[in-house]
């Protein structure tokens, strides 16, 4: 409350010289800076007030809903998470079940790396096998086929599982954007795809032209078979993936995940021919840890960073404008782990 005023009143209230008497009513005064007052003459400050002046009282409102300030805050967008893990469900099989334990805490889109219910891909299998475990995310899965998938014929379990998430059954490719990223998923099962995977063929004129469709700074694709492995597979590779390589380095793409060996490798960023190369080069993941078996190390690739062959879990991508976190993510009591950041980079000159 301000000083000075009570006083003047009253010394006014007194004094003839204030004429006939004012009207005085309480007053309160809102929080505001305090008036400074000279109160050293008090008298004089007095008679200088007019026989017509009055007072009213001001009294302090609570601030109610409808007078409170307005406005939203919108809190920021988390960046998107990719979840990832190929060879996956076996029936009575606790590895899967295990993984699948991993989705249901962790939020963001699943991939799956091929070979999702064994042996055969059967729609007995994805029923029995791979719904009761990883089926908890299947509104949120983007799956890509594997070779024990296709062992029924057209895949028929496979697609008829995952329906229209899982692109078109005749193709079994397709892509689509996860916040700022592009994401390719590619079936590299290429005796069952028409025209293979070779130069030319649909399924890399598709790619080719997708890429680019979507020049996103960031590009990341995923399939079933592996160029390179430190794995049983790696050894002499069954299926020549070199075409989607070669496409996806000539576009600037940032990260490749497979499946097929049963285990967990994490590449440093190489060429199409396997050299390093920090400045354009693509990181290949090798993630067969979802859950069926474990697979040991045959020959240890160039540029292979981080290998492991007993520990199920899960690889989670955290996906940003310009660069990405890695994280493999073990299965309960597991303890290996593997993590690190990159960034995305440009496509190389031609």
């Amino acid at each position: 409350m301000a000083t000075g005023i009570f006083p003047t009143v009253l010394l006014c209230l007194a004094l003839a010289g204030c004429g006939r008497a004012a009207s005085v009513t309480p007053i309160v005064i809102p929080q505001a800076a305090p008036t400074q007052v000279d109160t050293a003459a008090p008298i004089e400050a007095a008679q200088a007030l007019t026989p017509t002046a009055t007072f009213t009282s001001v009294a302090m409102l609570p601030m109610t809903a409808a007078s409170a300030p307005t406005g939203t805050i919108t809190p920021p967008v988390a960046d998107p998470v990719l979840l990832a893990a190929g060879d996956i469900a076996g029936c009575n099989n606790p590895g899967s079940i295990q993984t699948a334990a991993l989705l249901k805490e962790i939020t963001g889109t699943v991939v799956t790396l091929g070979d999702n219910a064994y042996q055969s891909g059967t729609p007995a299998e994805f029923a029995n096998c791979y719904d009761p475990s990883w089926g908890v995310a299947k509104s949120r899965t983007r799956p890509a086929p594997g070779n024990h998938d296709y062992v029924t014929a057209g895949a028929a379990g496979y697609f008829g599982y995952f329906g229209a998430a899982a692109g078109d059954a005749q193709r079994g490719y397709y892509s689509y954007d996860l916040g700022t990223w592009h994401i390719i998923a590619l079936n590299s099962n290429c005796y069952a795809v028409a025209g293979g995977c070779g130069v030319g063929s649909p399924q890399v004129q598709w790619l080719i032209a997708d890429l680019k469709a979507h020049p996103a700074a960031c590009v990341l694709a995923y399939w079933h078979h592996p160029r390179f492995s430190s794995g049983l597979h790696g050894v002499v590779p069954e299926i020549d993936t070199s075409a989607f390589w070669n496409a996806l380095s000539a576009a600037g793409a940032d990260i490749i995940l497979n499946g097929h060996d049963h285990i967990y490798e994490r590449f440093a960023p190489q060429g199409t021919n396997g050299a390093p190369d920090t400045l354009h080069g693509i990181r290949e993941f090798v993630v067969g840890t979802g859950g069926l078996s474990h697979y040991g190390i045959a020959r240890v690739k160039p540029n292979s960073q981080v290998r492991n062959t007993d520990t199920f879990g899960i690889l989670k991508l955290t996906l940003h404008a310009a660069s990405y976190d890695w994280q493999f993510v073990p299965v309960a009591g597991g303890t290996f782990t593997d993590s690190g950041t990159w960034q995305c980079h440009t496509k190389p000159a031609r």
